[in-house]
């Protein structure tokens, strides 16, 4: 049995989480960390990627912590160059920044550019410069990768609350991940996606904490419950290990049985 479980392993594996700062993006970056991967946690500032990298290297992990913009190019450039000066190769990319989903909500029918550029820029941007950088590394290396970004439920099921930029970027992202699958599979790259629905974040605070709506949407999982970041990590590891090594393209709903029911 331990020998089939050792396709789990990331011993050797080096791994730059983008958006590692914040509650998704750091249980991530911490399994990661715990079945043998080197971690470069990626946030806003210095500070909140070493708050969250402290706790990881505490544990014993490898890891190093860059404050950057990741919407901006020159600083993905930067994130990796460090990555590749600190650890010698890049070998997995987790893009786990995003959300505002419930930070601007408006009719569809009014929808502001400034709120749907913010959402865009949060969400879609974000991953698309960072993975970018990420990919033009691994396949300069030719030793393949491993790419996870974090798509949503909501790209696929739509919601009569004003998500309209939501769902868009999700979508965006889930249709990238299925493109770049295709175009980087001749260097040996995965590309996959994770969509959960709901996962109880600081993030989703306030509108968890609105019993109303939490009971809706609790009524709509099937297992009776919202996500927490340890349901997200089984399927990170998957993805960004050998056990995936046939699997790319692919958005896993992690929800519940949210979809199931649609």
């Amino acid at each position: 049995m331990g020998d089939e479980l050792d396709v789990f392993r990331l011993d050797g594996r080096v791994a730059l989480v983008a958006g590692g700062g914040g509650a998704i993006g750091s249980a991530l970056a911490a399994a990661l960390g715990s079945v043998g991967a080197r971690v470069a946690i990626v946030d806003q500032t210095d500070e909140r990627a070493e708050a969250a990298a402290a706790p990881i290297r505490a544990a014993g992990v490898q890891v190093l912590a860059i404050g950057a913009d990741v919407t901006q190019e020159a600083e993905c450039d930067r994130v990796v160059a460090a990555t590749l000066e600190r650890f010698g190769h890049l070998d997995i990319h987790v893009n786990a920044v995003g959300g505002g989903a419930g930070k601007v909500l408006f009719d569809a029918e009014v929808y502001p550019r400034d709120a749907w550029d913010w959402i865009y820029e949060l969400n879609v941007r974000s991953t698309l410069c960072s993975t970018q950088a990420s990919a033009r590394a691994m396949i300069a290396a030719g030793h393949g990768g491993r790419i996870l970004s974090i798509s949503s439920v909501r790209a696929s099921l739509g919601i009569n609350a004003g998500y309209s930029a939501y769902v868009a970027a999700k979508g965006a992202i889930s249709s990238l991940t299925r493109q770049w699958a295709t175009e980087w599979a001749k260097h040996g790259i995965t590309v996959n996606a994770i969509a959960p629905t709901f996962v109880d974040t600081p993030q989703v605070a306030m509108l968890l904490g609105d019993p109303a709506f939490k009971a809706g949407i609790v009524g709509r999982i099937p297992l009776g419950r919202v996500g927490g970041t340890s349901d997200l990590t089984g399927a990170a590891i998957f993805f960004c290990s050998d056990a995936s090594s046939f699997v790319t393209g692919q958005i896993l709903g992690i929800d519940g049985g949210l979809t199931a029911t649609q």
